[in-house]
């Protein structure tokens, strides 16, 4: 699986100083389980070490400075990031991982100066490099390395990598009404937790009430269930689904089988345990009582377990 990244981040000395941002959590986990695909705008077009750059604005127009000589090279790194951006669908990336607070790379929180080199910065900008890509490709699973220290954000962003994975592999299949159905089918709890709406309006579009063709379908079935894997779990919709999951097995087991079940729910909502303590328990009587349609749902094992996501009470909010 592939994943675009910010050279730097993965130990290339490519920084203006000649330096790197090396990140542990990237080389040392997440390399297990993707082909990073290095980008670096400002390489492409600078030497390395070099003047630093920064984004500047004046009248309202954002422009890309170096930071000493005040030399206006907008054009420069705006053309290599369209360019780059491009090469983003020819590499059919599943994600991107952008370094923070770049003027290039950074997706939020950019420093953004006035013209006057002596003023004060303003948090509020977006790199060129990531703004374009955003641009371009609005539900493409994308997150900053610093970001990927919180564990909400970061079960979120690779559930959604493997989503995101999961579903053009699925189009690429010339699947049938058919398989439509069943690929839905296999994501239905994992869409709810993410979004009761979302869950109808998808649900929706598989039963093509229209009779719309089936190139059509696919098209809108794609948007949608992109848009929704983008939005972030909570805990109340995630407790509503382990409810309805125990709901499939609470008629074959003990009193005290129920009881344990539910007390490992609530403690999920209350924050006194992490999802993974429930999810093992509920995995435990799926393949107990063999219910294959449990068996499955991509909630129950959205990604490999190595990755350890739902180990921690922060990973939910």
């Amino acid at each position: 699986m592939k994943i675009g990244i910010s050279s730097c981040l993965l130990g290339t000395m490519c920084r203006y100083d000649g330096g790197h941002s090396r990140d542990k959590f990237i080389l040392e986990q997440l390399s297990t389980y993707f082909d990073f695909i290095p980008f670096c705008p400002e390489k492409m077009i600078f030497t390395t070490p070099r003047e630093a750059i920064r984004l500047t604005k004046k009248d309202g127009e954002l422009k890309v400075k170096t930071s000493s000589t005040n030399v206006d090279v907008t054009k420069k790194v705006s053309d290599i990031s369209k360019e780059l951006a491009n090469q983003i669908q020819e590499d059919e990336l599943c994600g991107f991982i952008f370094k923070s607070k770049s003027p290039t790379c950074g997706m939020e929180r950019v420093k953004i100066y006035p013209e006057n080199k002596s003023g004060q910065s303003e948090n509020t900008g977006v790199g060129i490099f990531a703004n374009e890509v955003k641009q371009k490709y609005p539900l493409l699973p994308t997150e900053e390395e610093g970001r990927l220290a919180d564990a909400w954000l970061r079960e979120n962003f690779l559930m959604q990598i493997f989503s995101y994975k999961h579903i053009f592999e699925f189009l690429k299949s010339s699947p049938s009404f058919k398989d439509l159905v069943e690929f839905h089918t296999t994501y239905k709890y994992l869409i709810y937790a993410k979004s009761h709406n979302s869950y109808k309006y998808l649900g929706n579009i598989v039963a093509n009430h229209g009779k719309k063709p089936l190139n059509i379908v696919l098209e809108e079935y794609k948007y949608t269930f992109l848009e929704t894997i983008s939005q972030k779990g909570t805990i109340s919709n995630t407790y509503n689904v382990l409810l309805h999951i125990f709901g499939y097995f609470k008629k074959l087991i003990t009193k005290e089988e129920k009881e344990e079940i539910l007390e490992s729910i609530d403690d999920f909502k209350n924050e006194i345990i992490p999802l993974i303590a429930v999810i093992k328990l509920l995995n435990l009587y799926t393949r107990r009582f063999d219910i294959e349609y449990l068996k499955s749902q991509k909630f129950l094992n959205p990604y490999p377990k190595e990755l350890a996501l739902r180990s921690t009470i922060k990973a939910y909010k």
